[in-house]
């Protein structure tokens, strides 16, 4: 039972995997559908779609919400969101599509992982996004030279059936869903969590800073840190994770807890912190 813990952000937890019969006919039908092989960033944010980790998103963003989020942090229900979750084509694909469209995402092995029921289709100002969202168009900033020079200049919003999740080879005992998580809580009797997230080995004055905020407020600590794209030139997760790995041990027993986040980092600076608070 998991009644006691924090309500998810928009008031319920999403789950975009379908039953495995749904599942079986989306992978038949797909077959005559246009296919979009995901990138790197793309696969970080489908997963966390699927499991919940953006609830109460269930989509790629359509323009409306993108719209919203860009300028108030808000998804169309007032919700509060302060980063845009979209999937950029490039235009050639784009040109195949249509509203009402069918698209089989798949990673990079062609592997089908979700079907996209397209909503909508539109060239966004990435310029204005820039702006918007980190408050800069300096290219020197990673976020931003991502969304200018890296991304695809067509956006496709619409709603997401999954089929299954993306395969991880690595550390697969900790990459815990939040339902997972929720569960663990509950079994663990763990009422009240504290989550510390970072994407840099751990060092000691972090083990005294969490240490010291969970007992502070009487609290579990969840180590949370991200393992999907960071920064450019920061420590790889094989390396960190064994650092948090050790570190796990000079805390108290049954206290504190170890799970990997898939998350593609923005660098939006408050909005980024924002988000990852929306997010634990």
């Amino acid at each position: 039972m998991t009644e006691h813990l924090t309500t998810p952000h928009g008031g319920e937890l999403i789950q975009l995997i379908a039953e495995p019969e749904r599942a079986s006919e989306l992978q038949e039908v797909s077959r005559d559908w246009p296919s979009w092989d995901l990138t790197s960033r793309q696969m970080c944010d489908l997963e966390l779609l699927m499991n919940g980790g953006l609830s109460p998103l269930d989509r790629f963003m359509t323009l409306a919400e993108y719209g919203s989020v860009c300028e108030s942090m808000r998804l169309a229900d007032g919700t509060l969101w302060p980063i845009p979750i979209t999937l950029d084509v490039d235009e050639a694909f784009a040109e195949g599509l249509e509203s009402g469209s069918k698209v089989a995402l798949r990673d990079p092995e062609g592997v089908m992982l979700a079907a996209l029921h397209v909503e909508e289709i539109w060239r966004p100002d990435r310029t204005q996004e820039a702006e918007q969202v980190f408050g800069t168009t300096n290219p020197e900033h990673p976020g931003v030279a991502y969304l200018l020079e890296q991304a695809n200049p067509v956006y496709v919003g619409g709603r997401v059936e999954a089929v299954d999740g993306p395969s991880h080879y690595d550390f697969r005992g900790l990459r815990s869903t939040p339902l997972e998580l929720r569960h663990d809580f509950a079994r663990l009797g763990w009422r009240r969590i504290v989550a510390f997230q970072t994407r840099n080995p751990m060092h000691r004055a972090h083990q005294e800073l969490t240490l010291t905020a969970s007992k502070e407020v009487g609290a579990n600590l969840l180590i949370h840190p991200v393992v999907g794209m960071t920064k450019p030139g920061d420590v790889d997760h094989f390396t960190r994770v064994r650092c948090y790995e050790a570190l796990l041990g000079t805390y108290p027993q049954f206290t504190a807890k170890l799970a990997l986040l898939n998350l593609a980092m923005r660098m939006a600076g408050p909005k980024e912190a924002l988000w990852h608070a929306i997010i634990r």
